[in-house]
């Protein structure tokens, strides 16, 4: 095992892209099965190659001259489906650790393994924050149950990113296979902004139909961000496009959502957006720059 340290020549990358899914491990073994797969595919319409590898996906970002973080994300308790291995994901990315940033992933329903894998994710493998996803992992993140993870996540000093607003995955499948909206209200993270304040905590996605909810948590606390990623932007709702031009403009971060969409797509529609030329490149990589402490 190598343990991942970041080695981004940040000056020469032109985005940062903080959302980037693993979907596929090397064994052939998927993070969904494959309904969900299917599912999720249909409602963004996705053409690229579905599935891509670690590799795959290196190849992709340092041909296109972009670095990006990438996860997979361990919803076994709430689907019954094997996770993929975070553990793996950081040592594939130590390999290419000039154009990736390994995030992990841990289940906040396994309790007390869950804050333990969180520790040694972060000492033993060198993971740069966690993605969660209360729907499809099926929790509430402001039941007190789970503060033990969110105290720990905070004292490694590494950002949470969480899954806000509508859901591809399930959609348009009877009752949504199960999967519940409303784990996903941003409101819910209030209380873990608000309790943790050392804890940086990333709204990941236009949180639709909490968007208002969203910015305003972005500005009440300063350790609240907001990640671009799941919508073309030139869809964003127009709320959120004023914000991320003015009030917001150095806390919102691009994000594809590959491999649902692609970065270069992403770039492209964000670029017919009424958002001052001097604020894109903060938004494109500079504010992730700092908030991952890239720089130096």
């Amino acid at each position: 095992m190598t343990k991942y340290r970041p080695a981004i020549d940040v000056d020469s990358i032109v985005a940062l892209d903080m959302h980037v899914h693993i979907e596929k491990d090397g064994h052939g073994h998927l993070s969904l099965d494959g309904e969900l797969m299917d599912a999720s595919a249909a409602y963004f319409k996705a053409t690229d190659n579905r599935t891509p590898t670690v590799a795959d996906i290196a190849e992709r970002y340092r041909n296109a001259n972009m670095a990006a973080v990438v996860f997979t994300v361990d919803a076994r308790s709430a689907t019954g489906h094997a996770a993929l291995s975070s553990e793996d994901i950081a040592t594939e990315a130590a390999d290419h650790a000039d154009v990736l940033i390994p995030f992990g992933s841990v289940d906040p329903r396994r309790g007390e393994a869950a804050v333990e894998q969180a520790q040694c994710l972060v000492h033993e493998y060198g993971v740069q924050g966690f993605k969660f996803h209360p729907s499809l992992q099926g929790f509430a993140p402001n039941d007190e149950q789970f503060n033990p993870l969110w105290e720990t996540i905070e004292q490694l000093g590494v950002p949470a990113l969480f899954h806000t607003g509508q859901n591809g995955i399930g959609a348009g499948l009877p009752g949504g296979r199960g999967i519940k909206l409303r784990y996903s209200n941003p409101l819910l993270l209030d209380d873990i902004g608000a309790d943790f304040p050392n804890l940086t905590l990333i709204l990941a996605h236009p949180s639709v139909p909490w968007q208002a909810e969203a910015i305003s948590m972005a500005v009440h606390m300063s350790n609240i961000f907001i990640d671009l990623s799941g919508w073309s932007p030139k869809y964003f709702p127009s709320e959120l496009v004023a914000a991320a031009g003015r009030t917001l403009k150095r806390k919102v971060l691009f994000g594809s959502d590959y491999p649902l969409i692609s970065p270069e797509r992403w770039i492209s529609d964000f670029e017919s957006l009424d958002i001052n030329p001097e604020v894109r490149p903060g938004i494109l990589k500079g504010n992730a720059i700092q908030l991952l402490r890239l720089q130096g």
